[in-house]
Order: structure tokens, then C-alpha cells, then sequence
């Protein structure tokens, strides 16, 4: 007898957190383990934020929040939409929920019914495929290779339109590739959504403050569509904030009220202290912080630094991430050989045999919809970053 039921049975682990699990049992057992599949910066949350938060438990902020988060706390995240990417808000139409995962789900799970269409860009970050799913949604993905910055085109997501189309979803700096869609790009295919009053874009933008080539841009900005635009946000990835769990939209007040119907019946808000500590956080202007702008610049170096190694280990092709914290190589070339005992059939067999023969834990690109390729996460120590990659050259070497 199946106790359990059918929605938990089809819902799949997440690849990078099973990664992560494993690197500690690993390292449990005396490995030297370098973990490069985890998707956490490894910087402190600023010293303001932590005094802030501190204050609050003082102050007593220690009861209940309305569901949709702190007045005071979406008004400044209002603010922050303005400052940031110009886009104008007001505080009901913003939600507040225990990190951008539970953002993203939140509005899924409001907006699809069984059948409905979602198109996907893909490489994708793992847990999209999963909350559609969830959803009994139908996902639609639509490739992007390396030879495409692993962006999607406007041609293409508009030859994937059917009747059935509900919602367009994506990330810009993207998990895991890094890439970053630019102003011309988001405007082409606002205008393809644009042609079709039942479609939505949930635009998923938490990796906006890791971004190397100037001004992020937001496809809400554009008056023709900016009210059929789902923004999602938070201060996990900028702030290193990521246990804070503080994620948040800010969306038509229809679907912000679903969310917050929804969020009231399964979590209510996040923390009350993550709350108020983001409010002080919010208040940080990303282009004048101290502590973010030497984030963004440490990041910025070893992506060279990764970059400038992989060149050296044979069969690996890849791009120029502009943002977030990931390269993403295609390693294809190596599908097919062997050490004598191990066969690399694909990038899940390539990330095993890595993990088992040189304690390097990556991700395999399948997990991402992408399985010619494979996730690094440069969010370690530049010492750490060429230890890694010179064992796994010594790892690939093996392979004839």
C-alpha cells in the first residue's frame, strides 16, 4: 500500500541540496571535500543588519506580522523597486514570505490550474520544474545553449506559445548560468507576452545585485506590460542573507491578494526579527555599501580566476557569466570515455565519478534542464577555487 500521496511521490529531491547532503557525508567520513555546488554566498551578512535585528528583539518586535509583512517593511520595499529599477509600487501590492522560493511558489500556485501552460527558459534553476509540478501545471521549455549565452530569444518563446500559455518564467541574473538579459532583450520579448492578454511573467530577479555589467534591468520596467509582470526578489543572495529567509513580489494587487490568501493558510509571514533587520537592509543602496560593493567585486575576480583555470583542462566550453555567482560549462566532450572501471554516460554520471575520485562536489546540468553542462559555484576562496579545479583536471585526465 502507497501511503504516501501522489503530489509528494512525483515531486523529485532537489539536485543541488542532494549534492550539498552528500559533500557532508563525505566530509563526515575525513574528506577533504571542496563543496562548489551550493548556491550561498560566503560572506556575513553586514555588521548594520545583524545590529539592527538585535535591536528589534529589544524592542520587542516578537508577535504576530500581518501576513503579507511589517506596513513599514513594504513600504521600504516599495522604495527599493523605485530606487533600484524604477518601478512604482504601492504596499499592498507587495508580499512578503519566508524566502524567494516560497515567492515563487506563492505565485504558481495562485495564477495555474491543471493543464495550464508555463514556459520555461532553460538552463532553469532546479526548483521550478518541481512547484510547477506542484501546481499540475505543464511546463514548456525552450533551449538556450552556450553558444547562445544560454539566453532565450523572443522568436523562440513566441513559437512556444499555445492557447494554453498562462505564464512566462525565468531568472535574469540567472541560477545557473550567470547570464544576464539585457534592456533590448527583456523589451523583445515583452512585446511577444504583450500580444496575449492571458499570459503572465514571473520574473525572478534575487541575483540582481551580483551583476558585472552595470545597471540591472527589470522587464517590468515597460509601461505596455509592466501589469501582467510578477517581480520576485529578496535579500538572500545581495545582502548574504540567506538564512534570513526574506523573499518578496511585487505584483498586480490581484495576485498579491492570492498570495497573501494562500500564504495566510500554510506559513503566515517570515520572521517578525528577519523582517525588521530587512527594512534595514533595504535602506542600503547597493551602489554605495561598502560591504556589498566588495562582494560584488571579490565575485567579480574569481569568475576571471575560474574562468582564466578552465582554460586549461581540455573538451570545456564555456561563456562569460554577467552575474550571479556560477559558471556553467559544457562537458559533452567527455561523454563517452572512461577511467577502465567508470563510464561517463552524462553530466549526473560526470558529477558522481568528480565527487567520488577527487571530493569536488558540482551539479549535474540535467538538474537545470540543460545535460550537456555542469554548475560551479565560484562562492568559495580563490585558494579553495584552484585546488578545485586542478583536481578536477587531474579527475578528467583519467577519462580516455
Amino acid at each position: 500500500m502507497n501511503i504516501l500521496s501522489d503530489r509528494i511521490n512525483k515531486l523529485s529531491e532537489s539536485e543541488t541540496l542532494a549534492m550539498t547532503q552528500k559533500s557532508r557525508e563525505l566530509q563526515a567520513q575525513g574528506h577533504d571535500v571542496i563543496n562548489l555546488s551550493i548556491g550561498e554566498p560566503d560572506f556575513n551578512t553586514p555588521d548594520v543588519v545583524k545590529e539592527y535585528a538585535k535591536k528589534a528583539i529589544d524592542d520587542n518586535y516578537t508577535h504576530y506580522t500581518p501576513v503579507s509583512g511589517y506596513l513599514d517593511l513594504r513600504q521600504a520595499i516599495c522604495a527599493k523597486f523605485k530606487r533600484d529599477n524604477n518601478l512604482d509600487f504601492k504596499p499592498d501590492q507587495i508580499v512578503v514570505s519566508n524566502g524567494a522560493k516560497q515567492s515563487l511558489a506563492n505565485v504558481v500556485m495562485s495564477l495555474i490550474n491543471p493543464g495550464d501552460e508555463i514556459i520555461v527558459p532553460a538552463p532553469y534553476w532546479v526548483s521550478y520544474k518541481e512547484i510547477i509540478k506542484l501546481a499540475d501545471g505543464s511546463p514548456i521549455y525552450i533551449t538556450a545553449t552556450v553558444d547562445q549565452d544560454f539566453k532565450v530569444t523572443a522568436a523562440q518563446i513566441e513559437a512556444a506559445i499555445t492557447p494554453k500559455t498562462k505564464l512566462l518564467m525565468f531568472s535574469s541574473p540567472c541560477n545557473p548560468t550567470g547570464s544576464v538579459y539585457t534592456k533590448e532583450e527583456l523589451k523583445s520579448i515583452a512585446e511577444v507576452i504583450a500580444k496575449h492578454p492571458n499570459i503572465f511573467i514571473l520574473a525572478d530577479e534575487i541575483y540582481e545585485h551580483i551583476n558585472f555589467v552595470g545597471k540591472h534591468e527589470s522587464i517590468a520596467q515597460f509601461e505596455f506590460i509592466k501589469d501582467k509582470v510578477i517581480t520576485v526578489n529578496g535579500v538572500s543572495k545581495g545582502f548574504a542573507m540567506t538564512g534570513w529567509r526574506i523573499g518578496f513580489i511585487g505584483a498586480p494587487s490581484i495576485i498579491a491578494k492570492a498570495c497573501d490568501k494562500l500564504q495566510g493558510q500554510i506559513t503566515s509571514a517570515p520572521s517578525s526579527i528577519a523582517q525588521r533587520a530587512t527594512i534595514k537592509a533595504l535602506e542600503c543602496n547597493p551602489n554605495e555599501t561598502k560591504a556589498m560593493i566588495d562582494m560584488v567585486a571579490a565575485f567579480r575576480e574569481r569568475r576571471d580566476l575560474l574562468l582564466d583555470l578552465l582554460k586549461d583542462i581540455p573538451g570545456l566550453k564555456t561563456n562569460t557569466p554577467a552575474g550571479a555567482f556560477y559558471v556553467f560549462p559544457d562537458i559533452s566532450y567527455y561523454f563517452g570515455k572512461t577511467d577502465g572501471t567508470f563510464v561517463i554516460n552524462n553530466a549526473d554520471d560526470l558529477c558522481t565519478y568528480i565527487i567520488n575520485k577527487v571530493y569536488v562536489a558540482l551539479v549535474s546540468g540535467g538538474a537545470f534542464g540543460s545535460p550537456d553542462c555542469m554548475r560551479i559555484s565560484y562562492a568559495t576562496s580563490k585558494d579553495r577555487l584552484i585546488e578545485a579545479v586542478k583536481r578536477i583536471k587531474m579527475a578528467l585526465a583519467e577519462l580516455k
